[in-house]
């Protein structure tokens, strides 16, 4: 993996077939073709050579598919030739059997070609919907460092609904780092249904409760006519920082706490006394959206990171230990310690692969402008 994880990192395969793949049905031929030359008279090993047009459909094209089927017929009509003769009735159905197999073979490699190129389009599109979508993060805003990176699970086609966002005020800086439940498309256009309005209301609204309750109504006003109460939701952090204290205001909307990283040393989790509802979901529990205020100082990190992150699972199923994680790199810049963090925690999940997708944000407080 790159050390330095792009906003947007690909889990792409390059399609390409290698030499040593190639090499082994023309291996097989060769090897069946003169075992079976050299073969006593009641031992036939023609069948085998099926296996070569099968074994290349798996990997190549259907041209090269088609070809090694062509080379493994001629092969069979050398066998047939030396032995007896193109006549015999048992070479005759071998060579029948195996053009209809390397025909056959070479029908399901056209197919599974067309398939890898309907998912390449589909995931360059999606792709690029979420990079419309999700904006990458400048890196610095005001008297803050930023970093921001987002990890797609390994899936065919599909991309979830984490999303960050900043916006600079006159007096500070807005950030909201979220998670829509779901994934695919739709996830997609909730994302950017969050989005939208946090750019058309973080430079407008007084307060941070009054941000929240702006993207509440926006977000229940298109469920509303979506008929899915309480299906769907988006969990969300909103946080503001201004640039004359060295603190910062947090509201939860039943989204992970963010990780503070002390100058000195040690993690905090910023858990808020009263977390709000996520997003969506405030017309179904009774409550009031309120502030907390934490310290945040120069020098200081914070951690912004989606469920993706932490439910990450290794090959024995324990769950990524991102506050511990951590505190055992202190002094880390924050390209540097998200860096840390993508290395590790791919590393830990089973398999080199997310079964979420993770998005994270780190900040970093340094001198006033």
């Amino acid at each position: 993996m790159d050390l330095r994880p792009p906003s947007h990192p690909r889990h792409h395969r390059s399609p390409t077939v290698g030499h040593a793949q190639l090499a082994v049905p023309f291996a097989l031929i060769a090897l069946v073709t003169t075992v079976d030359v050299l073969a006593p008279p009641e031992v036939h090993l023609g069948p085998f050579l099926a296996a070569a047009p099968a074994v290349t459909a798996s990997f190549a094209g259907p041209r090269m598919t088609g070809f090694v089927g062509l080379v493994a017929v001629l092969a069979q009509v050398v066998v047939a030739t030396t032995r007896t003769s193109l006549t015999d009735l048992n070479h005759t159905f071998q060579i029948i059997a195996l053009v209809m197999i390397s025909a056959f073979a070479t029908f399901f490699a056209h197919l599974r070609e067309v398939h890898e190129k309907e998912v390449t389009q589909l995931r360059s599109v999606a792709e690029t919907a979420q990079e419309v979508v999700l904006r990458p993060l400048p890196d610095r805003i005001g008297p803050l460092g930023v970093a921001s990176v987002y990890l797609a699970a390994a899936a065919e086609a599909q991309i979830g609904g984490d999303l960050y966002a900043a916006a600079r005020t006159a007096t500070g800086t807005r950030l909201i780092i979220g998670d829509v439940r779901g994934k695919g498309l739709e996830a997609v256009g909730d994302a950017a249904l969050v989005l939208g309005a946090f750019r058309a209301s973080a430079h407008q609204e007084a307060g941070l409760p009054g941000l929240v309750n702006y993207l509440e109504a926006a977000v229940s006003a298109d469920l509303d006519g979506g008929g899915d109460e309480g299906e769907s939701f988006v969990t969300a952090a909103v946080l503001e920082i201004p640039d004359a204290e060295p603190v910062v205001h947090l509201v939860s909307c039943g989204h992970p706490p963010p990780l503070l990283v002390l100058r000195a040393g040690g993690v905090e989790q910023l858990e808020v006394d009263r977390p709000a509802p996520p997003l969506g979901l405030a017309g179904l529990v009774a409550s009031s959206v309120t502030a907390q205020t934490f310290a945040f100082t120069e020098g200081d990190v914070l951690l912004l990171y989606t469920d993706g992150v932490l439910e990450a699972r290794d090959g024995a199923g324990a769950f990524y230990p991102l506050a511990r994680r951590v505190s055992a790199w202190p002094g880390l810049r924050p390209q540097a310690l998200l860096d840390r963090v993508c290395e590790d925690l791919l590393a830990h999940a089973a398999g080199n692969t997310l079964d979420d997708d993770a998005a994270m944000v780190a900040i970093e407080r340094s001198a006033a402008p």
